[in-house]
């Protein structure tokens, strides 16, 4: 029996990440090989001409599971049904900006989109947000859309847990698929703790600890983590442009692990409303190793935080409390 359409929101969608990911949802990559889709992209109307590009090329790919394609610079349009929205486009900071300016812009774009969707969206619409900074721009939309549930909003660190994977793999040359368990605690900034203690590689002899097989804390306690937490910035540096595809690719992971579920044993990364589980201060958008089924998260619980990692997950918070409080502030 056919699957009804999902229709799927890419905010954004003419910009670099949104190139790179509209081509993989409409091919499957996102929600699985058997489930259609409609695709629902939004930009500004200086970017209305190359996005009218994007829908050409979309027509032109022939995808079998796309069923359609809503091109617009209107945000009710935009959110009108959707089930699930990737919020790709943002304010991106500047040369000379400071901070609050940024978050200021940001502050208005999340507020509008945030307000537009709580009207417009389908019920129980599932909301990811990429663009920086994530964890607020995601708080923001909550605090403006408040009859969505909490639960329904959430930010993007998969890509730094992608990236912990990745960096683990190269270290002890095994395949990424062998290495489970990261966690990246936080902020998606520099701030950001990616955690190995806990995760484990697929040996021929079984599960074997990450810190154990790599037998080096110094650069598991340094390098690894500085690399992770400012892989960003190598790969403008290296492109000239920002991370994309990887961005892409880890939005499709986000949402199809939500959506479909975590594999018995294994957890990844979600920016999450928090409770005060691991002591981290209730009411931040904080990322949480989480498992999902049946279309829910739940944090993973009862994991062991020595003292070097409690400092790591104190830190973030205090920074995403800052966060908070600056775009609160721009606000009144």
């Amino acid at each position: 029996m056919a699957k009804d359409p999902v229709r799927v929101l890419v905010t954004g969608a003419a910009g670099q990440i949104g190139y790179a990911l509209v081509p993989m949802i409409a091919r499957g990559v996102m929600l699985g090989a058997d489930q259609p889709v409609i695709l629902h992209m939004l930009d500004i109307p200086p970017a209305a001409e190359a996005l009218n590009g994007v829908k050409m090329e979309l027509v032109d790919a022939a995808f079998p599971l796309l069923k359609g394609v809503v091109a617009t610079t209107d945000v009710v349009e935009a959110c009108t049904s959707v089930n699930i929205a990737v919020m790709v486009g943002g304010f991106p900071r500047k040369e000379g900006m400071e901070r609050k300016d940024v978050m200021s812009k940001n502050v208005s774009i999340y507020k509008s989109q945030a307000s537009a969707l709580e009207k417009h969206a389908a019920a129980n619409c599932k909301v990811l947000v990429v663009a920086n900074p994530a964890n607020t721009n995601a708080l923001i939309l909550k605090e403006f859309a408040p009859s969505i549930p909490e639960k329904n909003i959430s930010c993007l660190t998969r890509l730094d847990h992608n990236r912990a994977l990745g960096q683990i793999s190269e270290r002890l040359n095994v395949q990424v698929s062998d290495v489970k368990n990261v966690i990246i605690w936080g902020n998606h900034s520099s701030t950001q703790y990616p955690d190995v203690n806990h995760a484990t590689v697929k040996i021929p002899a079984g599960e074997k600890a990450v810190r154990e097989l790599v037998a080096d804390d110094a650069w598991l306690n340094g390098e690894f983590i500085t690399t992770v937490q400012q892989r960003g910035a190598a790969i403008i540096k290296a492109r000239k442009l920002s991370s994309a595809l990887s961005a892409a690719s880890a939005a499709c992971d986000h949402i199809r692990d939500w959506v479909l579920g975590t594999p018995e044993g294994t957890w990844v990364s979600m920016g999450v409303y928090s409770d005060g589980s691991y002591n981290v201060p209730a009411g931040l958008i904080y990322s949480f190793p989480v498992t999902c089924q049946n279309g829910e998260w739940k944090i993973v619980q009862g994991l062991s935080i020595d003292e070097f990692s409690r400092k790591k997950l104190d830190l973030t918070a205090e920074e995403l409390s800052e966060e908070k409080a600056l775009a609160y502030s721009c606000l009144s």
